[in-house]
């Protein structure tokens, strides 16, 4: 009996077309996601303000343009980076190497961290409101290196805390146990670092969580703990992202610590 292949000249419209459903898909459920902030601002323009909209067109245009942007981003995760992540965590973990999938943990962190467009401008602007306050000399190099200089701190603590979390799941350890054992170094620190570093510490843990890095970071999990006998991927799958919202509060206040004091 032999066996029946599928024609290559078939196959290709097929998985074309079924990727146009799956956009149209998703633009319209960007459209629904937007309706209620759509709503609010129309809502406050009209009836709060009592102003009618400037510049009608560009607004519509670039509606358009994010409605758009998020159906190809979610589209993008869905059929490119989700699947990345699952299938180099499961090959890691076929492959046994604890020291090559704690590197690859640990350089996916920094490097989709240390360029995120959020994070320099927070350690920009951090650098120039130090040098406002007197807290670091005024001219151009020393701003640079105390922006970089945070940036890399950053950069460095979400590598780490991917790493911990790889390990986490590696063990089966509890992750609230971490977590709460993490804020109260939190707090234990906020006592002692430098006030002039304690805001910039607690803003750099929600500026690591970039659009890139959850997904991967995320499929990296799910993946690697769906490929572990005896571990659940809904119990220990998920929890790095968390890890990577920590970590940064700790290693930036003691980075203040080691500069101011």
């Amino acid at each position: 009996m032999t066996r029946q292949t599928e024609n290559p000249k078939t196959v290709l419209p097929k998985r074309t077309i079924d990727l146009i459903k799956n956009f149209a898909l998703h633009v319209l459920g960007a459209c629904r996601d937007l309706v209620p902030i759509v709503l609010v601002i129309v809502i406050f323009q009209l009836l709060v303000l009592r102003r009618p909209f400037p510049q009608v067109f560009n607004v519509v245009v670039g509606l358009f343009m994010v409605v758009l942007g998020l159906a190809l981003f979610v589209l993008g995760l869905e059929i490119g980076l989700f699947p990345i992540g699952e299938t180099m965590a499961e090959a890691f973990a076929l492959k046994g190497s604890l020291f090559w999938l704690l590197l690859f943990g640990f350089g996916l962190g920094f490097s989709t961290t240390v360029a995120e467009p959020a994070l320099i401008a927070i350690t920009e602007e951090a650098a120039e409101v130090a040098a406002g306050g007197g807290v670091i000399a005024a001219d151009e190099a020393t701003m640079a290196d105390y922006a970089l200089g945070l940036r890399l701190t950053v950069a460095v603590s979400v590598g780490v805390a991917i790493v911990v979390g790889l390990i986490r799941i590696l063990k089966g350890w509890p992750v609230h146990y971490l977590i709460i054992g993490g804020y109260i170094g939190v707090v234990i620190m906020t006592a002692f670092a430098p006030p002039e570093i304690v805001g910039i510490a607690y803003d750099s843990g929600g500026v690591t969580t970039s659009t890139v890095t959850v997904p991967l970071v995320t499929a990296l999990g799910v993946g690697l703990a769906s490929a572990i006998r005896g571990r659940n991927p809904l119990i220990d799958g998920f929890g790095l992202i968390a890890f990577a919202s920590l970590l940064p509060l700790i290693f930036v206040m003691a980075y203040g610590m080691m500069m101011f004091n």
